[in-house]
């Protein structure tokens, strides 16, 4: 598959920018219109939207929401949560649609978005989005969490529209790049961190994601690749031509690996495993197993 142009990416950067504004405001609409910030339930709520607004006041604690003396609950990071949840489940699901990997339980055929907007009513679901979030939760469930009680929380009509206004006016050829779904990650936080290196702040735990959270491009990836795996490789088969092309490696002039020869690693392929701590969008461990498989 290919990578994102620059064109693309100039796109898809300002889609997800607008994307997290609106959801925010979304969220924090959703949440005060069930008066999970207020401190006693609306009189007109049903025991159902009761207990679900109590979840949610628990959770934004956990979240470390503060409860102020008066009963009223804070809900920024809460609603930070859900703003994150809501987004990337349409987006993670519009991933999946263009991949046909959006699979239906029951049938274990793929669907479309415009498939689980019909089956949505016959089956239950919020809308078409809860439908394929619910789809892909049995193969993605740490990403699609249904069970999680942001995951009730339905935006207005007026302001989901506006979300699907941003998915649908990106081509399809960004959802099937390479590259697109580490680049979203990035772009969610680019705002929040030109505003945070601007303020010259100290870097604390609440600000670390949004400085950090970057997308290591395809070229980046396979030099890392190339001169570990890669050097390894030459350094136990000399003068037979690899299994894949170490485009990146460095060789020195007596013809080895510039990286070393990673005596301390196993000889066989077998033997060799590898550890992503910063996984992300996953392209390190994908670049790696076709590497690995040959």
């Amino acid at each position: 598959m290919a990578v994102l142009t620059p064109q693309q990416r100039t796109k898809l950067e300002s889609a997800v920018k607008q994307a997290r504004k609106l959801s925010e405001l979304g969220a924090f609409n959703a949440l005060t219109a069930m008066a999970v910030n207020h401190p006693e339930p609306f009189a007109h709520m049903s025991p159902e939207q009761r207990a679900l607004r109590n979840c949610l006041r628990s959770k934004a604690r956990l979240l470390g929401d503060e409860l102020p003396a008066n009963g009223a609950q804070r809900i920024d990071n809460l609603s930070y949560e859900l703003a994150y949840e809501t987004w990337h489940k349409m987006l993670f699901a519009k991933f999946l649609e263009a991949n046909d990997l959006l699979i239906h339980t029951a049938s274990g055929v793929t669907v479309s978005m415009e498939d689980c907007e019909g089956l949505a009513p016959d089956e239950g679901f919020l809308d078409k989005w809860d439908a394929a979030a619910n789809y892909a939760s049995k193969m993605l469930p740490a990403i699609f969490r249904i069970d999680d009680p942001l995951m009730q929380v339905k935006y207005s009509t007026n302001e989901r529209i506006d979300l699907e206004v941003i998915i649908d006016s990106l081509e399809s050829s960004i959802f099937t790049a390479d590259d697109a779904l580490g680049w979203v990650y990035q772009y969610w936080q680019s705002e929040a961190k030109a505003t945070i290196n601007a303020s010259g702040d100290k870097i604390d735990g609440e600000k670390l994601p949004a400085v950090t959270q970057l997308f290591t491009e395809p070229y980046m990836v396979h030099f890392l690749i190339d001169n570990t795996l890669g050097a390894w490789w030459v350094s136990r088969n000399p003068g037979i031509r690899p299994p894949v092309k170490f485009e990146y490696l460095r060789i020195l002039e007596d013809g080895t690996p510039a990286a070393g020869r990673f005596e301390g690693w196993p000889d066989k392929a077998a033997g060799v495993t590898s550890l992503d701590p910063c996984m992300g969008s996953g392209h390190f461990v994908v670049s790696l197993f076709s590497v690995f498989v040959a």
